[in-house]
């Protein structure tokens, strides 16, 4: 595992921008290039004397001195947005809470489904491993702002706010 030093020595980190750029030259990159390329998920990684790192991973390191207990959740969403302000520790139930809609989603709001058989929306969210029925609704706005109440009740500062 890479120490703070020479992280320092080889690398320099602008908590304004989030951007990492070289210090020392590796491979092709030169000398004051930006150091990292987004993965295909949409997360900085950066690779440091050929081990390779989530840059929201090593922001922290770098401005604290040590790596995240757990999760580094990006408040915003943006998984290449690794400015400091942006980034906070969490736990996986909390970093999950900080996701939009599945891919799957033909309501647009997470949390809320059309239900065939009850003829209702129905809004639900996940707490603890296990699933919390809201309940249906004949608008689909009641189903939404049901959901996002709920949001606040059981995720507070982690839940999804784009």
């Amino acid at each position: 595992m890479i120490t703070l030093a020479r992280l320092k020595s080889l690398l320099s980190y602008d908590p304004a921008t989030g951007v990492f750029t070289r210090i020392q030259a590796a491979g092709t990159a030169k000398a004051g290039d930006a150091a990292g390329t987004i993965t295909t998920q949409g997360y900085v990684q950066i690779s440091v004397d050929g081990e390779l790192f989530l840059g929201h991973r090593l922001a922290w390191f770098y401005t604290y001195g040590r790596w995240p207990d757990a999760h580094t959740d990006h408040v915003d969403g943006d998984r290449a947005n690794n400015r400091i302000a942006n980034l906070r520790e969490a736990s996986a139930a909390q970093n999950c809470s900080n996701h939009g809609p599945q891919t799957n989603n033909t309501s647009g709001a997470k949390g809320v489904y059309w239900s065939k058989i009850r003829k209702k929306w129905v809004a639900q969210i996940g707490v603890a491993k296990r699933v919390i029925n809201l309940g249906g609704f004949e608008e689909f706005e009641a189903a939404v702002k049901a959901r996002a109440a709920a949001e606040v009740q059981y995720q507070g500062e982690f839940r999804c706010q784009r």
